[in-house]
């Protein structure tokens, strides 16, 4: 791993204020038990530097939310260096030295109070910033904490989480500041996001995750579907082909690069074939799109009982309709993800051949390596469709006479039906899904499109 002068720096501060966090917690023993004397003003000042700001005079190396989230895990490290330190200092002092085991003690109480101070700083900080702890790691992290020797294990584990994070995060910032001006991803026709069955576009909780402000960051122009979270393939098209008219009408674009998710590239595909759709089309890029169906979806339907299908779409429909959907249909939806209702619509989708044409699909190695709820589904899907990615049999994602790239990830937890749309948000070791997207666009831009 490269070193650099930032690091040295954030090294050298680490243990700065490992080291006075630990005169301040021992200045009774060590004004009592060693007559080293220490002004009482040096102990207030230092406790407030350390814990309002950790690592003062690197602040402006990254991003306001790195920063607090790398102060975070700074005071839970100068934390657990004072803790087996102080260890050590006991031991001596007491065996070595013989102080007073009354000193000891008083300054035990000292200590701990400081340290936990230090400590519960460090840890809100993190909890509160961190998107990569994730809800498994900081609910391990309340359970562990309460038993010891596991609660030190796992602060080491959620030290280098944090870590990784803040270095991850702040190496894109800089890529993206050094290639700014090659907008790599200012594409002739703009790009249109179309999400998945079960979701609508949000400002606050973008079905995208950070892809968007990825593409943006690189020059790209970005509208969203803004169609309704569960139809029939037809339903979704219309609504999809109104959208995309009304986009080229007020910006004169004359035509739009699709990005399908899911279901999404099923909505678009038929757009295309029916709705005369290909003249205001460039090119349509399917990202896990089942376009040969889901034999589970079938084996649901068929078994599962219709009273209860009926109140979960009940249940489904009156919720989304609360969240702006104007009619929306959950058994549509699902009925046209099935694998006996897609070869029907295969037939009345041909593939256009004014229209570029790409599919991407990705699996999902081990099941318990995916966030939920695909997790759960992985195995259960692999009983019907075979190698998945949570929802969607990799045989599935094939479409005759189109490209077909696999995403693939050299590690054991593979990419999930999630991952391929950053729905968790979450670094995957071996998959950068946002540069994933900038590199697939700028193909795109160096093709014309």
């Amino acid at each position: 791993m490269e070193i650099n002068k930032k690091d040295i720096l954030g090294f050298i501060m680490i243990i700065f204020n490992s080291i006075l966090l630990f005169i301040v917690s021992n200045f009774y023993v060590l004004s009592k038990g060693y007559n080293i004397k220490i002004p009482i003003i040096v102990t207030v000042f230092a406790g407030i530097f350390l814990n309002v700001f950790p690592s003062l005079l690197t602040k402006n190396l990254y991003s306001t939310n790195l920063t607090r989230i790398r102060n975070g895990y700074r005071l839970l490290i100068m934390f657990l260096i004072n803790v087996v330190s102080n260890i050590v200092f006991y031991l001596f002092s007491y065996f070595k030295y013989n102080i007073d085991i009354k000193i000891l003690v008083t300054n035990l109480l000292i200590l701990v109070f400081l340290l936990s101070i230090v400590f519960f700083n460090g840890m809100i900080r993190v909890y509160l910033f961190s998107k990569q702890l994730g809800i498994r790691y900081r609910f391990i992290g309340l359970i562990l904490g309460m038993i010891p020797i596991f609660h030190l294990v796992m602060l080491i584990k959620i030290i280098m989480i944090c870590m990784d994070e803040v270095n991850f995060e702040n190496n894109k910032i800089i890529v993206n500041l050094e290639r700014k001006d090659k907008e790599l991803c200012k594409t002739k026709y703009p790009l249109l996001l179309v999400h998945g069955i079960f979701f609508r576009d949000y400002k606050l909780l973008n079905y995208w995750g950070r892809i968007p402000d990825e593409l943006i960051q690189n020059g790209a122009t970005i509208y969203y579907g803004n169609h309704s979270s569960s139809l029939h393939v037809k339903d979704s098209a219309e609504e999809l082909a109104e959208r995309i008219k009304k986009i080229v009408e007020e910006t004169n674009c004359e035509k739009v690069n699709v990005i399908a998710h899911s279901k999404g590239g099923l909505d678009v595909r038929y757009a295309i074939a029916n709705l005369g759709l290909n003249k205001y089309i460039a090119s349509l890029t399917m990202i896990n799109t089942p376009n040969h169906g889901c034999v589970f979806a079938d084996y649901l339907l068929s078994k599962m009982p219709k009273s209860f299908v009926d109140k979960v779409a009940d249940g489904y429909n009156f919720s989304f309709k609360k969240l702006g959907d104007n009619n929306p249909d959950f058994i549509a939806g699902v009925t046209d993800l099935t694998s006996s209702v897609v070869d029907v619509l295969n037939k009345e989708m041909p593939n256009d051949d004014s229209v570029y044409y790409q599919v991407f699909g990705s699996v999902l190695k081990k099941a318990t390596g995916g966030r939920f709820p695909l997790n759960l589904t992985n195995n259960f899907v692999k009983l019907f469709d075979g190698k998945n990615d949570g929802l969607v049999g990799v045989d599935s994602f094939l479409l005759e006479n189109v490209d077909f790239h696999l995403i693939e990830s050299p590690y054991e937890r593979g990419i999930s039906h999630g991952d391929v749309i950053d729905l968790n948000h979450e670094n995957i070791k071996g998959f950068d899904v946002r540069e994933f997207y900038v590199k697939l666009v700028n193909e795109l831009k160096e093709k014309g499109f």
